[in-house]
């Protein structure tokens, strides 16, 4: 929910193209947290959790600012 609140109101503060630019990097960023996540999961190996959460986050920021901002309210 917080996600979606905060995804709501970056797009009534950002206006025209960069908007939609935002939308699709955090939406973008947040599938690679997932992507991150459920690797995650596969893998079943203990103590690995830490990569997955660090790959997860870096994917993500490197998307760009929505990204960036995907990997923050998520945080695996």
């Amino acid at each position: 929910m917080k996600l979606f609140a905060g995804l709501l109101f970056c797009s009534l503060v950002l206006g025209g193209s960069s908007q939609f630019s935002f939308l699709s990097e955090a939406y973008e960023g947040a599938r690679d947290m997932w992507r991150a996540y459920s690797d995650m999961r596969e893998a079943n190996y203990i103590g690995a959790d830490k990569y997955f959460h660090a790959r997860g986050n870096y994917d993500a920021a490197q998307r760009g600012p929505g990204g960036e901002w995907a990997a923050r309210m998520i945080r695996l």
